[in-house]
């Protein structure tokens, strides 16, 4: 194993950016109203903000990296992120701060795996492989490894799959749940998938997109199922079916110190 250096080229790209001084307030979601609002595309911070917050301006981005980028340049007020990858982006940038409000903590998503309608054979697998997980402590180790109390992430040894090809598809740009470090693509929700394909006796392909490209990549069987801290939605369940949940998270705000 090695200790790893989170989106190192992007963060520090981030770091050199240079932001606005321009005075906005924001202390929770009640401020949010008429502001100029970044959020990743595709996500439920994107939806929460089109359906909650009146007069809202909102801008689109591929990542919250983008996302915070336009943010220390003044060109947005705040960026509405989920929070892990929001802290991984507040630690390497002291200009940026996160802001929480009681009404995301009482309102957590549920992050879930998804696998094409119909597909059972696959979806029983990946339940399987995820309670087996949380009985026999491969889960709570995945959870140390990935969220450490110090914050000094350390990569498990990658788990080899062999046999039929499975493709996860997932967008690298979400720490700690998948990112790019070096040449590949890690991340809990990779590893985890190294798991899910072992335990189906296949060989476990990672495939890259945009967040808001992945459902419609599944249900044309370009990809066979999505690990990309994709949280259970009703309207998501029209499309595709879930698994067992793995991970419950909160939506925060990113502003400006």
């Amino acid at each position: 194993m090695k200790k790893l250096t989170i989106l190192a080229a992007a963060v520090a790209l981030l770091a050199l950016t240079g932001c606005s001084k321009s005075k906005v307030v924001i202390n929770g979601k009640a401020d949010l109203e008429g502001k100029k609002i970044g959020v990743q595309a595709g996500t439920t911070g994107e939806w929460f903000v089109e359906e909650n917050i009146p007069d809202a301006q909102i801008s689109s981005f591929k990542s919250g990296i983008d996302a915070a980028l336009d943010l220390k340049n003044g060109a947005i007020d705040c960026v509405v992120l989920d929070e892990l990858p929001a802290q991984e982006i507040v630690k390497r940038n002291p200009s940026l701060k996160i802001v929480r409000d009681p009404f995301f903590a009482e309102n957590k998503e549920e992050y879930a795996i998804a696998v094409k309608k119909g597909n059972s054979a696959l979806l029983a697998k990946i339940d399987e492989t995820i309670n087996t997980m949380k009985s026999n402590g491969e889960y709570e180790a995945l959870v140390n490894a990935f969220m450490p109390a110090d914050g000094n992430i350390v990569l498990p040894a990658s788990e080899a799959t062999s046999g039929d090809k499975v493709i996860l598809g997932t967008n690298a740009a979400f720490p700690p749940f998948e990112y790019v470090e070096g040449k590949n693509i890690v991340g809990f929700d990779i590893t985890m998938g190294e798991k899910i394909a072992k335990n189906a006796g296949m060989k476990l392909e990672v495939m890259d997109m945009a967040f808001d490209s992945l459902i419609p990549a599944l249900q044309a069987g370009t990809i066979d199922f999505i690990a990309a801290g994709m949280s259970v939605t009703e309207e998501r369940k029209k499309n595709v079916d879930f698994s067992v949940p793995y991970f419950a998270s909160e939506q925060v705000i990113i502003v400006r110190k």
